[in-house]
């Protein structure tokens, strides 16, 4: 069985549309909608061609029209493509959003597989890196072969106390500096993390035609060239400390 897994799309049509994996299940870990400029497409990409998906917390927040105010990093970002993002999708499209799990277990290929967006413990917005010790309290007592979650933009795979826990990193957004979009494959039980090229300047005229904030415009070209936000936009300007990990950074 051949299985594709993909998180944190974020609007990005064009990332999305360059992952060209044939597959039998797709795994989707959410986060379809904010930052990116054409999230009902990619909405309809899931709909068409996941077989199972949960709510991240983006989705969340589009669903349920929920407002962030923020001046810096990703908080102000969403502060800004939020609105965009709800107008730009149909009354259909929130809905699925709004139904979407926060959690999800099922058995594929004789493995047991639990999925969330961020941890088990908070599945739309703990934010989890590739630490055992933070992992293994998370997964005590679940009994599951695989957790598949996202929220990071940082593709990575541990096994813990008999449990692989899988990221399969951004398809729209990448934070680890390699701006391609980032994905993963399981084949039979073995993991590959994958990635692959883009247009990105596509993406980035389509962002500039919908977004007016000049700074906005200004740290998304700069994130989606990079695969990263610069530190200069992570850092609040009036008392110098970082966003945070709350509801608008995965």
């Amino acid at each position: 069985m051949r299985i594709l897994v993909v998180a944190d799309i974020h609007g990005n049509r064009a990332a999305l549309e360059a992952v060209r994996e044939s597959f039998d299940v797709c795994l989707c870990v959410g986060d379809l909608v904010d930052y990116g400029p054409e999230p009902g497409p990619c909405i309809e990409w899931v709909r068409a061609n996941a077989t199972h998906c949960v709510r991240g917390n983006h989705d969340h927040g589009v669903a349920q029209n929920v407002v962030i105010q923020g001046i810096a990093g990703f908080r102000y970002l969403t502060s800004i493509t939020r609105p965009l993002s709800i107008a730009a999708i149909t009354p259909n499209q929130r809905r699925f959003l709004a139904e979407l799990p926060t959690s999800k277990l099922l058995t594929l290929g004789g493995k047991k597989f639990l999925l969330v967006h961020a941890t088990p413990r908070d599945p739309m917005d703990e934010y989890a890196t590739a630490d055992s010790a933070f992992w293994a309290p998370r997964i005590a007592g679940l009994g599951v072969d695989f957790v598949i979650a996202g929220h990071t933009h940082q593709p990575y795979q541990l096994l813990v106390n008999g449990t692989t826990i899988l990221n399969p990193g951004s398809v729209g957004l990448s934070r680890d500096g390699d701006p391609r979009a980032s994905y993963a494959i399981i084949d039979n039980g073995e993991i590959e993390l994958k990635r692959v090229a883009y247009p990105i300047e596509e993406t980035i005229a389509a962002m500039e035609a919908t977004v007016v904030d000049a700074t906005a415009r200004k740290m998304l070209a700069e994130a989606y060239r990079s695969g990263s936000l610069l530190a200069k936009w992570t850092l609040n300007p009036v008392n110098g400390n970082g966003n945070g990990n709350g509801e608008s950074v995965g």
